[in-house]
């Protein structure tokens, strides 16, 4: 077995045995207050929380983004969490097909999502620093007929591998190779963090080139620089694991980063990641400008747990969240929660001034946008 299949079981270890969730760095969703209505003049059980995404309608405006595969444990795992998103109307990701393109009898371990799930949204998964070292096109159409996928997410996790003891650190040519892909995939191309977020800089260049998905996937949440620390520390490379933990908590707050990647692509689908942790998270996140939000962390705990039955248990709790959310705003569907007031704490507030982001402009702008999801039909 290689090195990156290792990996890959490593960190699930990892991820299930330690904390690996930021501390001093919050995703700023406790800033984010949405308005009680006393008198929401609705049915609650006429509420609806579906939303569109990549061609299907979503029971509600979540997905469970893209955590492993390229082990045997992580392919019972991708068929666990097909099987409830299948159950219950959700979008999948895979975890980074790199091992599969390397070692293709590992393909079984992400294809396998589809089978398990054959009528969801299904993302495919390939990570930038790939692209810098020779990645075409030709091995992202291979990542994405593996499983069948609807779009493919290119993660940015320059964080992970500054601290990874095998990482790769060369991004450059990176944004000229997504440029290609734009032009020639024919799918649908996410641009995903992976828990230290994107900010207004890179979202920017990066609609500029065609690119109209993003999964912000900020810090708050998992941080996996924390999960190479430990990773380090487990090889005795204590050096590493020691500059791993200066910057445990690095990144772009969850929060912070909906509202940079809102403000800089309004015509962009958002997906909120990132430490959400319940469907009033979700709705948050929402209400600040994303179209979904996308969950990781508690769906791979819950399996643990119980299997494919958690992970549906915490959904259906998620989704229950959601709609509470909404009936207690006085909003019958997730179109009608954008236009609710929004109350925005003061740490918040400074770090939006401090970037440069008009408050009252944004919200002006995230009111009159089209249904949430409309923009990653």
């Amino acid at each position: 077995m290689g090195l990156t299949p290792l990996r890959k079981l490593d960190h699930i270890r990892i991820v299930l045995d330690n904390d690996v969730e930021h501390k001093s760095k919050s995703t700023l969703f406790e800033e984010v207050e949405l308005l009680h209505n006393a008198l929401p003049e609705i049915d609650m059980n006429d509420v609806r929380t579906d939303v569109q995404f990549l061609g299907y309608r979503l029971s509600a405006p979540l997905m469970i983004t893209g955590m492993t595969g390229g082990h045997d444990v992580a392919a019972e795992i991708n068929c666990a969490i097909a099987e409830a998103a299948e159950e219950l109307g959700l979008a999948m990701g895979v975890g980074s097909q790199r091992a599969a393109i390397e070692h293709p009898e590992l393909a079984y371990t992400f294809s396998i999502a589809r089978k398990c799930g054959p009528h969801i949204p299904l993302i495919a998964n390939i990570g930038a620093p790939q692209l810098a070292k020779g990645y075409s096109v030709s091995e992202l159409r291979k990542a994405i007929e593996m499983i069948d996928a609807d779009a493919i997410a290119i993660h940015l996790n320059a964080g992970q591998e500054a601290f990874q003891p095998e990482g790769d650190v060369n991004y450059q040519g990176v944004i000229e190779k997504l440029a290609e892909a734009v032009d020639s995939l024919g799918k649908p191309l996410i641009i995903k963090e992976t828990g230290q977020g994107l900010n207004y800089d890179v979202v920017y260049s990066l609609r500029t080139i065609g690119i109209r998905f993003f999964d912000v996937s900020g810090a708050g949440g998992t941080s996996w620089i924390k999960v190479e620390m430990h990773r380090a520390q487990i090889k005795n490379e204590r050096v590493l694991a020691e500059a791993a933990s200066t910057f445990a908590d690095w990144g772009v707050s969850t929060a912070q980063a909906v509202i940079e990647a809102r403000w800089a692509a309004p015509d962009a689908c958002i997906i909120a990641s990132g430490g959400i942790r319940s469907g009033l998270d979700a709705a948050k996140a929402v209400a600040i400008g994303a179209d979904i939000a996308g969950i990781a962390l508690p769906v791979i705990r819950s399996y643990s747990v119980g299997g494919s039955d958690a992970i549906k248990a915490l959904i259906k709790r998620f989704i229950t969240e959601i709609r509470a959310a909404l009936f207690l705003t006085g909003s019958n569907n997730i179109a009608s929660l954008r236009k609710k007031p929004v109350i925005l704490g003061p740490r918040l507030l400074e770090i939006l001034r401090e970037r440069g982001v008009d408050r009252e402009l944004y919200f002006e702008a995230t009111r009159i946008l089209t249904e949430p999801g409309e923009k990653c039909a």
